[in-house]
């Protein structure tokens, strides 16, 4: 081939590439995987054959509608979002992170990243003490809640993305200003995972806006060898105590499903749970006699609300003083680690420490001593 053809071919070839480098990036482009979760079922990351742009695609963002979809795509290089707004996208790295849950807070903390973080939901339901610092310092803001939100707040903030946690579905008067502001925002789906290191592995998402998807897949590995060692210890051959769960609410006493997220921590530090007759996505309800029987016939009693002692605990109902869990002092609660206002760290930072929820629950279940982290005995 002639020389001149040879430079005409290089410079068609350049211009190609350019083009497809500054290229508008929609969800059919990212066809190649990137990350696929080995415990969550909530979210993947996808890559595109162009450019280092990602797609991070959240699956079943909020309980009771798995066929919902959340997605954004993580811009790199010369690539552009699409125009028509169809789908969010930001540029990564993402420096300035507003979030509206006190786990995805313990995503980001986890990954040594709380610095990144300039505006949460419910400041004063938060334990980290970094988030608390900066607070005080200014330089982090509470920003509201739920259709609450401080709109003039969070726009002076400059986030580069806030991420929100849905209930029953998204609320759209809150994505639909966001939009209106050039805000990107993503659901997390951290809190619908029913597997303990399922609900750590979201903090690989939270790397991977930040550029830092080898160290965010490195802390996870490190927390499941933790985590598994602790499981892989029980001798098979022991008797397992029977755990009761929860207190009445409203004169309803809500029983998890055997196959939640509390429910394969008990089983995984060596208990078994007292309900079995619940395999659904979601906790049932069970009239107080049926569960005042349970109660009854279980060795060990935990998660009692939001009970400080005994006497708070009794208070709800006499006949509690009578269940032999709460005879031989085997109530826990996992309320050892809270805020003044009564925010729980079980819920924040347990999210990524299963490894030492776990170690809790394992200590409990072998007979109780004052070492653990997240939970304390009612006395």
């Amino acid at each position: 081939m002639k020389p001149f053809a040879l430079l005409i071919l290089s410079l068609a070839a350049a211009l190609m590439t350019g083009c497809s480098g500054s290229a508008e990036r929609h969800l059919s482009d990212f066809t190649s995987t990137v990350y696929a979760p080995t415990y969550a079922s909530g979210f993947d990351i996808r890559g595109t054959e162009r450019d280092a742009s990602t797609l991070i695609s959240v699956h079943n963002p909020w309980q009771g509608d798995a066929r919902s979809e959340q997605h954004l795509i993580l811009l790199r290089g010369k690539a552009k979002a699409p125009a028509d707004g169809s789908v969010q996208a930001v540029r990564a790295p993402v420096q300035r992170v507003v979030c509206m849950s006190s786990s995805h807070v313990a995503l980001f903390d986890a990954l040594g990243l709380a610095d990144r973080i300039v505006g949460v939901s419910g400041l004063d339901y938060i334990s980290n003490p970094r988030i608390q610092q900066r607070s005080r310092s200014g330089e982090l803001r509470d920003v509201g809640y739920d259709t609450n939100l401080n709109f003039e707040l969070l726009t002076a903030l400059h986030p580069d993305v806030i991420l929100l946690y849905g209930i029953s579905g998204e609320n759209t008067t809150i994505t639909d200003k966001l939009r209106e502001l050039g805000i990107p925002y993503l659901y997390v789906g951290d809190y619908v995972e029913e597997s303990p290191l399922g609900k750590a592995e979201w903090l690989v998402a939270a790397a991977e806006m930040c550029d830092l998807r080898a160290a965010g897949a490195d802390t996870l590995r490190r927390i499941a060898a933790r985590y598994n060692d602790l499981r892989a210890r029980l001798d098979p051959a022991d008797a397992r105590p029977k755990v009761m769960l929860n207190t009445p609410y409203r004169d309803t006493w809500f029983m998890p499903s055997t196959q939640s997220y509390m429910v394969r921590l008990i089983e995984d530090a060596g208990g078994s749970y007292i309900y079995t007759k619940n395999h659904t996505n979601a906790s049932v309800a069970v009239d107080l006699e049926e569960a005042y029987l349970l109660a009854n016939s279980a060795d060990f009693w935990i998660n009692v609300g939001a009970c400080n002692s005994i006497e708070e605990l009794t208070a709800q109902n006499p006949k509690f003083a009578e269940v032999p869990a709460v005879v031989d002092r085997c109530v826990w609660n996992n309320n050892r680690r809270q805020t003044p206002s009564g925010g729980s760290d079980f819920w924040e930072s347990g999210v990524v420490r299963p490894d030492v929820v776990l170690r809790d629950l394992k200590t409990i279940l072998a007979g109780g001593s004052d070492s653990t982290y997240y939970y304390k005995r009612l006395e």
